[in-house]
């Protein structure tokens, strides 16, 4: 598989398959990122094809390895827009994504996260919404503690001390449902 900075290479010497790779690649994480400000599937699917849309006009000069912090500043930065013209941004929330995304899953696959899957969105859901944020970005997104502190808008220590809160309010939080290791 190609890195992400290969295939925008690619790109931008006009080889627009290359792109098509990434937005394979990285449209559905970042649809149901938005959907976290958001709280609608369509609006959170507009605005990705729109992040998509931006870079793939400006053709911005990227750093290595930054692709994808760049698409999701891009995105949250139209999701803060678009909650300003609509209304006022709340915060990030998962709540109501797990009914969502119970329709793409298989019967056997929805039967054997359900579960899970409740208990850790539930767990996230009571913490505060800018240490959600910085969980999600890392854990889930995969993005690197500059490329999150980029996104968010704070910096790369502040990403450390969210994350630090953030994993010690969700252990507490887990245990409370009865989790008590990770592979539980």
């Amino acid at each position: 598989m190609q890195s992400d900075d290969i295939l925008y290479s690619q790109f931008l010497d006009g080889n627009t398959s290359a792109y098509d790779e990434l937005m394979i690649r990285h449209g559905d994480s970042l649809t149901f990122y938005l959907y976290g400000y958001l709280h609608n599937w369509h609006d959170a699917e507009d605005l990705t094809i729109e992040a998509f849309a931006r870079i793939m006009v400006k053709r911005p000069r990227i750093r290595n390895g930054g692709f994808k912090a760049y698409l999701y500043k891009t995105a949250r930065n139209l999701a803060s827009r678009f909650h300003s013209r609509e209304s006022r941004i709340e915060s990030f929330s998962l709540e109501g994504a797990e009914r969502e995304l119970a329709d793409s899953l298989t019967p056997e696959d929805h039967l054997q996260q359900e579960e899970k899957k409740q208990i850790l969105h539930l767990c996230l859901e009571r913490i505060d919404p800018e240490l959600k944020e910085a969980l999600w970005l890392v854990y889930f997104e995969g993005l690197s503690y500059t490329d999150a502190a980029a996104v968010m808008g704070v910096s790369k220590k502040r990403v450390d001390k969210l994350l630090q809160r953030g994993k010690t309010i969700l252990r507490t939080e887990l245990m409370k449902e009865g989790i008590t290791h990770a592979h539980e």
